[in-house]
């Protein structure tokens, strides 16, 4: 067989192969069986190995796994994947609708979802073919799967047409509860530990370095978000059927598991249909979302720092059990905050053992009455935290003494100190007590701030106990030969531990400051700052009022920045960074012009020659500040086609400047 026959019969197989995927996977359709199946793909794997050059990455061959992947690269997501807000109560949906309704007086429509137990994915297509797979990381970046999301029969590899010529679609993995079961049961056979729950699988599947275990595992997924920057959809629900179109294993809507409603009463019956139907599911689900389905309107109620306005979960109750309360002991935060823990008799509850639940702080423990011995009821908050939602008193026992919160730092000794208005107890003696030395420097270290390698939290105990590390510039100053001394510390260990010190003196200013570990200091609140002050030393400098009128920086994280930096301690901290070479100063993102400097800008409605992306980054780049909401602060409204009413009139009533965007764009060709 010649190169160009055994092209066109590569091409032939390839798409026959994958067609007879999306109907067995997708559409729940057997066309051949599995024998004339295997017969057809060994046929392909032949001609592949014969002919190298013909093999595709696409391949349907690339369903079995097999390629080994020693460290997934960090990437970032084009569009941010933001978390949704969540809530147990079905009268906070009544209050979220009501908000909604607020704000957009036209006719609005939302839809319903399944809240899938699974991983959160977003999957990238060029050309309609498969391009990269990305994890949700912390919202900002993620990790790059592609080879072992490619084993995942359900997501095709190639699209039927028509399709966007660049795309993203997000959705859920998930391992089926009969994959679960039938994965454990040879885990039991083999005297392996046991999977605590198919969703802590799901996620520990992915991130395997040999894909072709992730094959042999059969995970699978609902994909429904579509991402691009022009889309011809106007609404959520019409993506999703596109999606479907496209050969999308989509939420299937005969099914209800998707349904499009007019009203809050429409929503409550979706979350009480699928609170006793999801018993019945093949795969877990632990709630649902709710979205409003216009894109228009979604744009014009925007975000919050963490989550869209638009969208909403709605959390299923958990599951609650009963088990004796043991002790009670106290965990030290990085930041001092002294948090109980409830030592309890191991109790099933949710998919694993538990043994210990937070009990949050002394008010907590106050409100719950706790006694030595209690019967305690358990759940896990969120599904995943174990949390004591009530106490059993028919089963005290007579004489039982009450149980008081800690007046000493159980680390150091120290007084505990507790400031008005906050919950928590804290341990003042910062610079001296044991977790909270070790606990800043683990921060710094962290993956989503500083992510050295070489480094986690017993190499960060054996240099704190040796006397090598104090603070976070010792790590800066520790060489080979005090590295070498300790235990379990050979040559390569030691050599990528200074490799990593030496590679993080790269990370940008936001990453650095988030990395100090300042209390209220979150990843957002770091990247706000530094994008408003530039450097580290106009933030040292920065008055109290000045930090206040910061975008999302509100009376308290000011006053803890002003109060860390009255403290000369830090200020040398940062000193002996700066030496050690860390970037404290934001780099130039090379601004066209200033034309907008200082004004504070709102976009709403849809735009003819621009996406609102596009715009906004336009009017960065001019110096102005993106604002999502109007207020006497804001400088410019530029308004779009079938903007909101109310927004249109706020602006009018406050005498904000309306523009449209031929006079956006005239402005800034100036």
């Amino acid at each position: 067989m010649n190169v160009e026959v055994a092209a066109n019969r590569v091409k032939e197989l390839s798409d026959l192969l994958h067609h007879y995927n999306y109907l067995y996977y997708v559409k729940n359709e057997s066309a051949v069986s599995d024998y004339e199946f295997d017969q057809l793909l060994k046929e392909l794997e032949g001609l592949e190995q014969q002919f190298p050059d013909l093999a595709d990455e696409n391949s349907p061959t690339k369903r079995v796994g097999g390629d080994i992947t020693k460290n997934f690269e960090t990437v970032k997501h084009k569009y941010p994947m933001l978390s949704l807000s969540n809530t147990y109560s079905k009268e906070e949906i009544v209050e979220w609708e009501e908000r909604i309704k607020k704000t957009i007086e036209s006719d609005i429509e939302y839809v319903c979802e399944l809240k899938y137990d699974g991983v959160a994915i977003g999957i990238r297509y060029v050309n309609g073919i498969f391009h990269s797979a990305v994890t949700r990381g912390d919202g900002t970046q993620g990790e790059l799967i592609s080879p072992n999301v490619r084993t995942i029969k359900a997501i095709p590899l190639k699209l039927s047409a028509p399709y966007p010529d660049d795309f993203e679609i997000r959705g859920e993995i998930f391992m089926p509860l009969q994959e679960f079961e039938k994965l454990n049961e040879e885990r039991k056979k083999n005297e392996l530990a046991l999977f605590a729950n198919p969703r802590n699988t799901a996620s520990g599947t992915l991130k395997l370095q040999d894909s072709g275990i992730v094959a042999d595992r059969n995970l699978d997924c609902f994909l429904y978000g579509l991402y691009q920057d022009r889309a011809e959809q106007t609404n959520h629900f019409d993506a999703v059927s596109f999606a479907g179109e496209m050969g999308f294993k989509i939420p299937r809507l005969e099914e209800k598991m998707i349904s499009k409603v007019s009203n809050v009463d429409g929503i409550l019956d979706f979350i009480a249909y699928w609170d006793e139907k999801r018993k019945d599911l093949p795969f877990e689900i632990d709630g649902i979302v709710i979205k409003v389905n216009s894109y228009r309107q979604q744009e014009e109620l925007g975000y919050t720092a963490k989550s869209p306005r638009w969208a909403i979960s709605f959390k299923f109750k958990t599951e609650r059990v009963e088990t004796q309360l043991q002790s009670v002991s106290y965990q030290v935060g990085r930041t001092g905050a002294i948090t109980p823990v409830a030592n309890l008799e191991p109790v099933y509850l949710g998919g694993t053992t538990v043994k210990r639940a937070s009990l949050h702080n002394a008010e907590q423990m106050e409100k719950l009455d706790l006694h030595e011995g209690d019967y305690v009821f358990v759940e896990k908050g969120g599904e995943i935290i174990p949390k004591i939602v009530d106490v059993n008193e028919d089963k005290r026992a007579e004489g039982a003494r009450v149980i008081q919160f800690i007046a000493h730092c159980p680390a150091c000794s120290s007084v505990l100190a507790k400031e008005d208005g906050e919950a928590q107890h804290y341990c003042l003696n910062e610079k001296a007590c044991p977790p909270q030395v070790k606990g800043k420097i683990e921060h710094f270290i962290s993956r989503r701030a500083m992510n050295i390698d070489g480094l986690g939290a017993e190499t960060i105990d054996a240099l704190v106990e040796a006397g090598f590390i104090r603070n976070i510039s010792d790590l800066y100053s520790l060489s080979y030969e005090q590295l070498l001394s300790m235990d379990r510390m050979a040559d390569k260990s030691v050599r990528n531990l200074l490799d990593g010190l030496e590679a993080s003196k790269a990370m940008p200013f936001e990453k650095v400051l988030f990395g100090l570990g300042i209390r209220f200091v979150g990843e957002t609140v770091s990247k706000k700052l530094a994008k408003a002050f530039k450097s580290i030393d106009a933030i040292i400098s920065a008055s109290y009022d000045a930090l206040v009128e910061t975008d999302e920086i509100g009376e308290k994280i000011a006053l803890s920045i002003s109060n860390h930096f009255k403290d000369q301690d830090n200020v040398d901290l940062i000193q002996q960074l700066k030496l050690a070479g860390l970037c404290f100063e934001k780099e130039d993102e090379g601004m066209d012009s200033d034309l907008l400097a200082g004004l504070s800008i709102v976009i709403s409605g849809t735009f003819n020659q621009y996406s609102r992306d596009e715009i906004k980054k336009m009017i960065e780049m001019n110096g102005g500040k993106n604002s999502s909401s109007i207020s006497k602060k804001t400088s410019i409204l530029v308004a779009g086609e079938n903007m909101g009413p109310s927004k249109l009139k706020k602006a009018s009533d406050l005498n904000i400047e309306i523009i449209n965007e031929e006079e956006f764009l005239n402005r800034i060709k100036k």
